[in-house]
């Protein structure tokens, strides 16, 4: 029997090659925000040798995480990120990783931001997040008229913020991250199907906008850049 828990560890513990596929390879310490049971980071250390170190606020991921990553910090992002003396604790990276975790906060923006200030100037940004424009939001409002509440995917009942591109871009951008680089995820259903594979040459027209499931987005510690 396939169980609540199960489900959302199904969609929140992957290793999302997709993800690690754009960190650097000369990456050597990652903070991974939102670091759920340590899979991503674990295929980092495995690939590239890094030091990683994860925030996570589930109790049972974070224990599980301990076992795989160099170090985990419980708790709330937003609060741990802006304690100075937590912050400070953490250190510096030359990359940071938020894989589908700041749609969960209350306030992503600030936790981005001073996420961001914990990056060497120049370092690397991954930061993925599900597109609220994707086709089947506006099935769900102008067809069906709700909004539906499931246990992942664009429409997981535990997000808060929902963002289409342009809202992912002035995330970053506002958090001292220069957008260099967008992948779409192209999906024709939201679990994905068979046939997705031949819509890919949709990710190269402004129809990406409306098929991509997720953008994940590369951003470059500007400078200088402060919050």
């Amino acid at each position: 029997m396939t169980t609540r828990t199960n489900l959302r560890a199904d969609a929140y513990g992957g290793d999302r090659p997709e993800v690690r596929a754009l960190v650097p390879a000369g990456a050597r310490r990652v903070l991974d925000l939102g670091c759920g049971a340590g899979a991503l980071g674990a295929a980092l250390k495995r690939e590239h040798g890094v030091e990683v170190v994860g925030i996570e606020a589930d109790r049972e991921a974070a224990a599980a995480a301990r076992e795989r990553l160099d170090a985990v910090l419980e708790g709330d992002a937003e609060e741990l990120l802006t304690s100075t003396d937590e912050a400070a604790d953490l250190g510096r990276f030359d990359c940071l990783v938020a894989a589908d975790s700041l749609e969960h906060l209350r306030d992503p923006w600030s936790a981005l931001a001073a996420a961001a200030e914990l990056l060497e100037p120049g370092a690397t940004a991954v930061v993925s997040v599900p597109n609220v424009r994707f086709f089947e939001t506006f099935w769900q409002l102008g067809v069906r008229g709700r909004w539906p509440r499931r246990e992942q995917g664009i429409f997981d009942h535990t997000h808060l913020r929902w963002f289409a591109l342009r809202d992912a871009r002035d995330l970053l951008e506002d958090a001292g991250l220069a957008v260099v680089e967008v992948r779409p995820l192209i999906r024709i259903r939201p679990k994905g199907s068979r046939f997705d594979r031949w819509f890919a040459w949709l990710g190269r027209t402004p129809l990406r906008e409306l098929f991509a499931f997720q953008f994940v987005l590369v951003g470059e510690r500007r400078a200088g850049a402060r919050r």
